[in-house]
């Protein structure tokens, strides 16, 4: 039986137009973006027209674009680079409950440096309270790190007012928009944020590549120190191969995506009918990813379920961490009973899922659900 693979917020596949604009920088434009002669031009030109492409696709500017090697050392250099910058000003740092590891994981180790972090609550739908984030912010608070969609239940943040919130107050604005790039609008002016994450294999390009954009007038401190590139950003010689993917990718990329526009709500559609009270969609459906699915089949184990369907790439949770026996941080933030954290499966479409295929699934299910 041929497979289904509905996991895109793990990793999307690459693109057949990503893949064919990196060929050329595979075989002859190998040259270093850095050096002068001839043997660099090209490179370097598809470099910079790489960061545009990029830049375009969130409303910014390709000088205020940082390539990274992913999402998460895209986080790391937003959050250590912010902290270390401006540690003598405070040293206090606001995010939420139900951030992504790569936010998590280098906040707790700032705190090794003194670090004072608050986590701000969740509703039963996942999302943050402005009023929340105004009580939180301090005279020493430098930083606030929300990110723009949750990659396990797909609710949106209102990055906007909650940015806004933070520049009222002079503090820096950081979202992870690793989910919600290629999928949803993004204009990091209205949002009022000053720096944003974007994950490459999140928007089918390759692993490996990611970008930061950072406002004008924000100062990081460097997580890799070296030569000069990324404007003292990020040393280490660039790659446009990576580059010219990631910035082909968003170049394609279509909000709506005609390909899966109305596939996640027949799909909902679909799963109601067929298991009716027996299921329970988790996070926010009037305001949520286009692609992302979180259902919790109660009185089942979603990992029995999906372990009795191997032939259905899907997740019971983050895949950064799926290998933790414990339940998901976000069921427990959100306050769903063990019932329904156990019994949840994210289905996350893309743009080459098809309505037939979700047909299948709901079969398949219906298999090992009675």
């Amino acid at each position: 039986m041929k497979e289904i693979y509905l996991d895109y917020n793990a990793s999307t596949p690459i693109d057949a137009e990503v893949a064919k604009a990196m060929l050329p920088f595979l075989e002859d434009a190998w040259g270093n973006p850095s050096s002068l002669h001839w043997a660099s031009q090209r490179a370097k030109e598809a470099y910079l027209a790489a960061k545009k492409q990029i830049a375009d696709r969130i409303g910014a500017h390709a000088s205020q674009i940082v390539l990274t090697s992913g999402g998460s050392e895209a986080d790391n250099l937003a959050i250590k680079g912010v902290f270390f910058s401006k540690s003598a000003k405070g040293k206090h740092i606001v995010t939420s409950s139900i951030e992504h590891p790569a936010v998590l994981e280098p906040l707790s180790f700032l705190t090794r440096f003194g670090a004072e972090i608050t986590y701000l609550p969740v509703d039963s739908l996942g999302r943050v309270d402005p009023a929340d984030l105004i009580k939180a912010i301090r005279s020493d608070t430098i930083l606030v790190s929300i990110m723009h969609a949750n990659n396990e239940i797909g609710t949106i943040q209102d990055i906007a007012t909650l940015g806004s919130i933070a520049h009222e107050r002079g503090v820096l604005f950081h979202t992870d928009a690793a989910q919600s790039v290629g999928k949803i609008p993004i204009d990091v002016q209205a949002m009022h944020v000053d720096m944003l994450t974007i994950a490459g294999h999140k928007v089918y390009a390759p692993k490996g590549v990611g970008a930061l954009y950072v406002g004008d007038g924000v100062d990081i401190e460097p997580l890799v120190h070296g030569g000069p590139q990324e404007v003292g950003r990020r040393a280490g010689t660039e790659s446009a191969l990576l580059a010219v993917a990631l910035g082909k990718a968003c170049a394609i990329a279509q909000v709506p995506d005609p390909k899966t526009e109305g596939l996640r709500e027949y799909f909902i559609t679909r799963l109601k009918q067929n298991f009716g009270e027996g299921v329970f969609f988790n996070g926010d459906l009037g305001n949520s990813l286009p692609n992302t699915v979180n259902v919790s089949f109660l009185g089942y184990n979603g990992a029995d379920i999906l372990g009795s369907l191997p032939m259905i790439a899907a997740s019971t949770g983050s895949a950064c961490h799926s290998g933790n026996a414990n339940l998901s941080g976000i069921f427990r933030a959100i306050g769903a009973s063990e019932e329904r954290a156990r019994g949840a499966i994210r289905f996350s479409l893309g743009r080459f899922t098809t309505k037939g295929e979700l047909e299948r699934v709901v079969a398949l299910l219906e298999t090992v659900i009675h």
